[in-house]
């Protein structure tokens, strides 16, 4: 069973860095997933924030948060994170971790929530202006 746990959203100032982490657990070896990060914010739909292949060689990202937001993993600690930068109030929503390990190849990064089979349960980001 794959378990995806998301951490550190909460309240941060415009401007502000925070970093969201998702740790997986359970039979769960991140470095044989592709793992993406995905925001949903009241009243809209969810949508693709980043992609990190299984390999680690590709990144994709969203036009909105290119730039400025990165995501990377810590293999030892199986651990995706998300690290958010020059937030702006448009960046408020939950955010959710991914995970899916049916891509062969080591360089796909896929966009669409379909693509995926496991999530997490998803952490809250306000950003004040």
């Amino acid at each position: 069973q794959v378990q995806l746990v998301e951490s550190g959203g909460g309240l941060v100032q415009a401007g502000g860095s925070p970093r969201l982490s998702c740790a997986a657990s359970g039979r769960t070896f991140i470095g044989s997933y592709t793992m993406g990060w995905f925001r949903q914010a009241p009243g809209k739909e969810r949508e693709f924030v980043a992609a990190l292949s299984w390999s680690g060689g590709s990144t994709n990202y969203a036009d909105s948060v290119q730039g400025r937001f990165t995501i990377f993993r810590d293999i030892d600690k199986n651990t995706v994170y998300l690290q958010m930068n020059s937030l702006k109030p448009e960046d408020t929503a939950v955010y959710y971790c991914a995970a899916d390990a049916s891509y062969s190849s080591g360089r796909d990064t896929p966009r669409f929530g379909y693509d995926y089979e496991f999530w997490g349960q998803g952490t809250q980001v306000t950003v004040s202006s």
